[in-house]
C-alpha cells in the first residue's frame, strides 16, 4: 500500500498535514526534493514515529537539518514485517541512489570455478546466474583469482578448459594435451571411467579436501605400480608432488572455516571498507569499497549499509553469504538483518563482534588494509588533481578543468576499424564513460574519415552540458585535428571544448609529444618532467590502449570465422560434419568432390558447390 503527499504550489513541504494522515505501521519512505528526486530511503518499525523526529525541533544531526531543508514531498508504502521493509529499502537505495543515505556503488556478481554436467566435464569460469547444469566451486573475489585456480588446476587436474563447440569439432589433440594439460577426451586418450576419476578428485580439491585427495593419488600409484604400469604411476607420482607443493603455499591459514570480515577506516569525510574472505580455513582474497558517505554518519551506520546493500537482493551473490560476517561494533537492528540474510542464504548466519584471537586478528588486518586501500587512493586523486591543476596553468580555461576526453583509431591495414573515447575527470579514468565505435562506412584505411565518424557518433545527439569535455585530445597530427575541427563548425554543440591534437615526436619516445592547439595551430612543446605532459600521455594511451583492445577482439574474432561459413547451405551442422568427418579445415580444402560428397548429409550437387567456392576463394 502506498500513500503519497504532494506538495503545494509554493513547493512548501506542509509536514503537520502529512504526520497527521500517516500509517503508524511498519514500512518505507521515500523523501523526494522539489524537482521531484528521490534524495533519502528509510525504514521504520513505526511510521509515524520515525518520521515525526524528523521534524522536531531539537534535531541534533547536520545531515538531518539538511535532508529536511530539502524534503518537498514524502511517499511511504507499508510492509507486513520489519524484514520486508530492510529488503523493499535496499531495493530502493539500489534504483534511486539517493543522495543522503550510504551508497555502495559495487553491484557485480562474483565469478565461480563450474564444472559442467557433461559426458566429459569442462572445468571453466562461471559469472552470472546458475543457469548451466553443473557443480559450482566458490565465490571468489576477483575474477584473477579464478585464473590463477584454473592456472593451478591444470597443473594438478588435466581436465578439459575448452568451449563444446572447439571439443566436438576436435579430431587430434589440441596444444594443451601436447603440453599435459589436458588428457585429451576429446579423441579418447583417456578413458570415461579414468577421466571421471579425475573429476571426482578435482572437486574435493575445490572442496579443501586436498589431504583425501592425496590419499587418492597414493593409492591409484601403488595400484598401477604393482600392475607394472609404471607410466600411469609416474603420472599419480607427479599429482601428489604438486599437491604437497600446493599445501606447503597456502596464503593464510586458521582454524575459522567459512566467514567474511569487515574492516573500516574514515578519513575526514571518506571511509573505505575492506573485506577479507576466508574459505576452507584460509584467506581466499580480499576487497577494498569506497562507499558514498553523507556528512555526520557514524561508523556503525556504514557498516550496516554497507551489509544490506553487499549481501541483501542480489540473487547472483547467493554463494557470497559465508556462515559467519565478523564487524567490528554493533549495528542497529542486527537481529532483522540476521534474519534477513539467513532466510535468503536458506541456512543459519552469524554476525559478530567483540571478536578474540584469530578471528580479533583477522579484523585488524581488515582495518589496517581499508587505511592502506584509503591512503593509495587519496595519494591518487592528489597526484591526478595537480596534473590538472598543471594542465590548467597551460591552457587557461576560465572555469578549469573538470572533464577531459581522447578519441584514438585503430585498425589493421583498414580492416576491423575501431574508434576509441575514454574520459578523465579530476579522480583519474572515469572507465564507466568509456566508448568504442566500430567504425563504417568509409574508405579502409582513411583515418581522418574514421576520427568524424567517431565524434559525430559521440557529440552529434548531446543536449546536456555536464556531458560536454572541457578539452577533446585528438591522438594525431594536423589532419586529425582539422577533422574535429571541420565537425565541431558543422554542429551546434551545448558547449564548446577546446580541442588539441597530439602529434608524436619524431623518434616517436614519451617526452617529445607535441600538442597543437585547434585554430592557431600554435604548437606547445611541455618540459618532459611536466605533469601536465605526465597527465596527457596517460589519457593518450589509455585511449590507444582502449582502441587496440576493441581492435584486436575484432580482428580475432574476424579470423575465427570459417571460410564454410561463406558458403550458401552449409549450415552449422553440415559444417561440423564435414570438419569431423575430414579431420579439420585443411583437410576439407585439400578433399576432392568425390571425396565430400562421402561426408554425412552432403550430396554431390552440395559437394560441387562447397568445393567450387573453395578453390574459387
Amino acid at each position: 500500500m502506498s500513500e503519497k503527499i504532494s506538495p503545494p504550489e509554493k513547493s512548501i513541504f506542509d509536514h503537520k498535514a502529512f504526520l497527521a494522515a500517516v500509517s503508524a505501521q511498519a514500512g518505507v519512505y521515500r523523501m523526494y526534493d522539489s524537482g521531484q528526486k528521490v534524495i533519502y530511503v528509510g525504514k521504520a518499525k513505526d511510521l509515524k514515529k520515525r518520521l515525526t523526529s524528523y521534524f522536531r525541533k531539537d534535531v541534533g544531526s547536520t545531515k538531518t537539518r539538511a535532508l529536511v531543508k530539502q524534503i518537498s514531498a514524502i511517499d511511504v508504502t507499508v510492509t507486513h514485517t520489519e524484514g520486508e521493509a530492510l529488503i523493499l529499502e535496499n531495493n530502493y537505495i539500489k534504483k534511486y541512489q539517493p543522495k543522503y543515505n550510504i551508497l555502495l556503488r559495487d553491484d557485480k556478481s562474483y565469478p565461480y570455478l563450474l564444472i559442467t554436467d557433461h559426458k566429459h566435464p569442462k572445468l571453466g569460469l562461471h559469472r552470472g546466474g546458475k543457469k548451466v547444469k553443473g557443480e559450482y566451486f566458490g565465490p571468489f573475489p576477483t575474477v584473477g583469482a579464478v585464473w590463477e585456480s584454473l592456472r593451478l588446476m591444470q597443473k594438478i587436474f588435466p581436465l578439459r578448459q575448452c568451449e563444446d563447440s572447439y571439443y566436438r569439432a576436435r579430431s587430434r589433440p589440441c596444444l594443451q594435451y601436447q603440453l599435459g594439460r589436458c588428457s585429451a577426451p576429446c579423441v579418447d586418450k583417456i578413458s570415461s571411467i579414468d577421466y571421471q576419476k579425475q573429476v571426482k578428485l578435482a572437486k574435493l580439491f575445490l572442496k579443501g579436501k586436498s589431504s583425501k585427495v592425496i590419499e587418492h593419488l597414493v593409492d591409484n600409484m601403488e595400484t598401477a605400480s604393482k600392475s607394472l604400469n609404471f607410466e600411469q604411476a609416474a603420472k599419480y607420482r607427479d599429482q601428489i608432488t604438486t599437491l604437497r607443493k600446493v599445501q606447503q603455499q597456502q596464503f593464510v591459514s586458521g582454524t575459522a572455516a567459512e566467514m567474511d570480515i569487515i574492516g573500516i577506516h574514515r578519513h575526514k569525510s571518506q571511509a573505505c571498507i575492506h573485506v577479507l574472505f576466508v574459505r576452507e580455513q584460509k584467506i581466499l582474497g580480499s576487497k577494498s569499497y569506497f562507499p558514498t558517505v553523507p556528512v555526520g554518519t557514524s561508523d556503525a551506520e556504514i557498516i550496516a549499509a554497507f551489509i544490506s546493500q553487499h549481501y541483501i537482493g542480489n540473487e547472483l551473490n547467493l554463494g557470497a553469504i559465508p556462515k559467519e560476517i565478523i564487524i567490528s561494533e554493533a549495528i542497529d537492528n542486527q537481529d532483522d538483518i540476521v534474519k534477513v540474510i539467513s532466510a535468503q542464504a536458506e541456512r543459519e548466519v552469524k554476525l559478530s563482534h567483540n571478536v578474540r584471537t584469530e578471528r580479533a586478528q583477522y579484523l585488524k588486518l581488515a582495518c589496517t588494509n581499508a587505511a592502506t586501500a584509503l591512503l593509495t587512493r587519496n595519494s591518487h586523486k592528489e597526484s591526478m588533481q595537480a596534473r590538472f591543476s598543471a594542465l590548467n596553468e597551460v591552457f587557461e580555461l576560465t572555469n578549469g578543468i573538470s572533464r577531459i576526453e581522447c578519441f584514438d583509431i585503430s585498425h589493421t591495414m583498414g580492416q576491423q576499424t575501431v574508434a576509441s573515447n575514454v574520459v578523465f575527470n579530476q579522480e583519474g579514468p572515469l572507465k564507466s564513460d568509456y566508448r568504442r565505435y566500430n567504425v563504417y562506412g568509409i574508405t579502409p584505411g582513411d583515418d581522418y574519415a574514421a576520427m568524424a565518424f567517431a565524434l559525430d557518433k559521440r557529440y552529434s545527439k548531446v543536449t546536456s552540458e555536464e556531458k560536454m569535455p572541457d578539452i577533446i585530445f585528438i591522438d594525431g597530427g594536423k589532419g586529425q585535428l582539422s577533422k574535429a575541427e571541420e565537425f565541431f563548425a558543422s554542429i551546434e554543440q551545448v558547449k564548446t571544448p577546446l580541442l588539441v591534437g597530439v602529434a608524436k615526436g619524431e623518434s616517436r619516445k614519451p617526452g617529445l609529444e607535441t600538442l597543437i592547439l585547434a585554430g592557431s595551430h600554435q604548437l606547445i612543446n611541455l618540459p618532459a618532467t611536466s605533469p601536465a605532459l605526465h597527465l596527457v600521455q596517460h589519457i593518450r594511451d589509455e585511449s590507444h590502449r582502449f582502441a587496440i583492445t576493441g581492435h584486436r577482439a575484432k580482428r580475432q574474432k574476424a579470423s575465427k570465422k570459417s571460410t564454410l561459413e561463406t558458403i550458401p547451405g552449409i549450415g552449422a551442422k553440415k559444417r561440423q560434419a564435414l570438419l569431423q568427418y575430414l579431420g579439420g579445415l585443411q583437410e576439407v580444402l585439400k578433399a576432392d568432390k568425390a571425396a565430400l560428397a562421402k561426408v554425412p548429409g552432403i550430396n554431390k550437387v552440395l559437394a560441387e558447390n562447397i568445393y567450387d567456392a573453395l578453390h574459387d576463394n
